[in-house]
């Protein structure tokens, strides 16, 4: 792996799986991590350096940036933690009953919400910090995604249900995934849409919200992240899906360890990058599109290696080239 001008590795990177990387919501310069080290570490990527470091007592499987200083995290402690970059102290907003799987932040309605494996999304009020409500899932929650005051939840037994975070009296749609296998990750359009659905077997499906005939015929899945040697096709989980905010197009990864860039309205791949050392485990664009970041991060798709590859985050400057939609 030569590095080269348009990518670099983080320095200090977790020393376990990485679970989560997301990017501050008005610059480019800082990523939030969360690993299976127990840790949330902040990283300032133009110096390449760990700006800090808070734990939880046991893997921590998602984290988000509330604002610029402020971060929120869980994971198989059962614990929301809100993290203060300022002061460098930490609050325990709340519990579930078993692991906190997700963490968004839903900036139109200011409320952070947590997934777990309790079958349960609960929402938090930021402010005060407190649990501002709990509605239950058909089953553990896997992935969700908010696009604006909608929030789509993906469950186990290929589950998927739309709320509206202003009004969680009711499932605005419940459907069954359209693919055949378990889902693995949901993101939401920018332009707020759709979604992207990826599942462990290769495959990706692109969705709308609008339930009008005209449009659900726009609707469509497509095979990825699958390698053929020796003519044998071996098929991969597509763990990782992030978005470009101003062009709509998405970056997926695989268990491959590669990175794909599809233009999703246009069904066609932009670009793929080379491949990373093992399974792309989180995948993060900047709010203004010009870097992703990528963590290679083995998932134990194949039990234990003799040789685990180390974790690390790459950091990718990417062009307009990469990104942008062909006319």
């Amino acid at each position: 792996m030569v590095e080269t001008p348009s990518e670099f590795k983080l320095k200090n990177p977790p020393s376990d799986g990485i679970s989560a990387i997301k990017f501050g919501p008005t610059s480019s310069q800082f990523l939030l991590v969360s690993s299976w080290d127990t840790t949330v570490r902040l990283y300032d990527i133009i110096s390449n350096n760990q700006r800090m470091i808070y734990s939880h007592t046991d893997p921590v499987l998602d984290c988000c940036f509330q604002d610029s200083v402020h971060s929120f995290s869980g994971g198989i402690d059962k614990t929301l933690k809100m993290y203060d970059f300022n002061t460098q102290t930490e609050t325990v907003v709340g519990t579930h009953d078993r692991a906190v799987k997700c963490v968004e932040f839903g900036a139109d309605v200011n409320v952070i919400v947590t997934g777990s494996w309790d079958s349960t999304v609960k929402l938090w009020d930021p402010r005060s910090p407190c649990c501002a409500g709990s509605f239950t899932q058909p089953d553990k929650v896997y992935t969700l995604s908010i696009a604006g005051d909608k929030l789509i939840v993906g469950t186990a037994g290929r589950r998927v249900l739309v709320w509206d975070l202003r009004n969680m009296g009711y499932v605005q749609q419940r459907k069954e995934s359209s693919l055949k296998y378990q889902t693995r990750c949901i993101r939401c359009f920018p332009n707020k849409q759709g979604y992207v659905l990826s599942s462990v077997e290769g495959r990706v499906a692109v969705e709308y919200f609008d339930q009008s005939p005209e449009v659900q015929k726009k609707k469509y899945a497509f095979k990825c992240h699958r390698v053929k040697e020796n003519g044998v096709e071996s098929i991969y989980p597509v763990n990782a899906i992030a978005f470009h905010s101003q062009y709509n197009t998405f970056a997926t990864g695989g268990s491959d360890g590669y990175v794909n860039i599809w233009d999703g309205f246009n069904k066609k791949r932009l670009c793929q990058f080379h491949k990373y050392p093992t399974s792309i485990a989180s995948l993060a664009f900047s709010n203004d599109g010009s870097v992703l970041a990528i963590a290679s991060s083995y998932m134990f798709e194949k039990g234990q290696l003799d040789e685990t590859p180390e974790d690390e985050i790459f950091i990718r400057n990417v062009s307009d080239q990469e990104t942008k939609p062909k006319s």
